[in-house]
């Protein structure tokens, strides 16, 4: 393990793009370099201090899904062998090894993709105030982290940086990148997420939702930023799963417990992490990484 973190990156003669949450974003002429720093937020709160090694995991569980679900939809992954990088890299080597990927440049659409297999998180919030969530109604008498007759598609909005994202319908979608688009969409959503939940399962693994990206480069929609990790999903244990309570998980929902347990407001600034929850927080990103590629 990794003693320390890599909170940020300066690659001084490539050009920034972005900083996101967790990654730093170059752009190199037609391609994107993507590099996952260690950093890591919960609540759309970026923590003070970082998971050591979590960067490398996210792009290694990235990379695995991307190869896993390229028959159904092009992605924009090229590659994340550095030797295969252009040369303008070459100085940042030691740094890019194992955390970034070169990809094609898209324009990301402006909308969250989230499939929900199971009621859990802010789904489940919604869910018990008026039995919806992004407009589908569901049956009454649902319990916590209850497995839905069929997984559902429940699209939110892209927030800026530092603001939460709001769920949106289909229909408020549709209004946004248009119906055909939302079609498509939704129909790849689906498709992954049923591939996904069978690997997954040969792991051990429940994955309770998961949100997806996509961008247009011209007119062809591809799958983009990451996906399947545990930044972007709910990962469970099929071994403990039981319904009418939270789960133990493979993703920084043990985080976000914590700082609900130390009662902190989800506003920056964001406090600092005790070592054991940083240590715990890499095991369970490693041990999801690790049942799923085997």
């Amino acid at each position: 393990m990794e003693n320390t973190g890599l909170t940020t990156t300066d690659f001084t003669e490539l050009n920034l793009l972005s900083r996101g949450k967790v990654r730093d974003i170059y752009e190199l002429d037609s391609q994107l370099l993507i590099v996952a720093t260690d950093r890591i937020s919960a609540f759309d709160v970026i923590m003070p201090n970082p998971v050591p090694g979590k960067g490398k995991i996210l792009t290694s569980t990235s990379a695995f899904w991307f190869k896993k679900t390229e028959d159904i939809i092009d992605n924009h992954l090229i590659s994340t062998d550095t030797n295969e990088f252009p040369e303008e890299c070459l100085p940042y080597r030691d740094t890019l090894q194992g955390r970034s990927m070169l990809v094609e440049k898209a324009t990301p659409l402006p909308v969250e993709c989230i499939v929900r297999g199971y009621l859990s998180g802010s789904g489940w919030k919604d869910y018990c105030r008026d039995r919806t969530i992004s407009g589908i109604r569901l049956p009454d008498g649902l319990k916590e982290s209850a497995r839905l007759s069929e997984p559902i598609f429940t699209p939110s909005t892209k927030a800026p940086e530092g603001e939460h994202d709001a769920p949106i319908t289909r229909e408020q979608m549709e209004d946004i990148i248009g119906r055909e688009l939302t079609a498509r969409i939704t129909e790849v959503c689906m498709d992954i997420y049923d591939r996904a939940s069978k690997i997954a399962e040969q792991g051990g693994i429940i994955i309770a939702d998961t949100k997806m990206e996509f961008g247009m480069i011209g007119d062809k929609l591809i799958l983009i930023d990451e996906l399947l990790t545990p930044d972007s999903s709910r990962f469970w244990p099929m071994d403990d799963y039981e319904e009418g309570r939270p789960q133990k998980s493979f993703d920084k929902q043990f985080l976000r417990d914590y700082l609900i347990s130390i009662k902190w407001d989800q506003k920056p600034p964001a406090p600092k992490l005790p070592p054991d929850i940083i240590k715990k927080t890499r095991e369970k990103y490693e041990e999801a990484l690790n049942r799923l590629v085997k």
